[in-house]
């Protein structure tokens, strides 16, 4: 290589490194949409809670309001039944395709839990309802 040839491939290979490094280097929006990103389970959590407890106390004044009129009824084991298999199908039908997008995006991988837990819940009380449905003919 002649030496001109050598300067003009080390000033190209430097721009590119410059080039390259600046996209990598990380900016102020990445920055603030890491934090967006990073409160938003905490904010889901705090207000998933929130909507738990009160559903919660709203069941419990319910319950103390119908005892008290005499209204009450027992919870029944078809009505956990019911709720069990309502509850098995609806995560049945999301685990189903979200474990085949995430194969199909990432392959076999830990991202594939985030579907295969809602499919073995869903199968879960599905073999639930049928297991609690074969006790009581017997």
């Amino acid at each position: 290589m002649q030496p001109d040839q050598t300067r003009e491939l080390i000033q190209a290979i430097q721009e590119l490194v410059l080039v390259l490094q600046q996209q990598s280097a990380p900016s102020a929006e990445t920055g603030a949409a890491q934090i967006l990103l990073s409160l938003v389970p905490v904010i889901g959590i705090v207000f998933g809670s929130t909507l738990l407890f009160f559903f919660l106390f709203w069941n419990y004044q319910l319950r103390r309001e119908m005892i008290r009129t005499n209204q009450y009824r027992q919870t029944s084991i078809a009505t956990l039944r019911l709720f069990a298999l309502f509850v098995g199908l609806l995560s049945l039908c999301v685990g189903l395709p979200m474990t085949g997008l995430f194969l199909a995006i990432e392959g076999i991988s830990y991202v594939v839990l985030g579907g295969l837990v809602p499919l073995f819940a869903g199968l879960g009380l599905l073999v639930f309802y049928v297991a609690s449905r074969k006790k009581e003919q017997l």
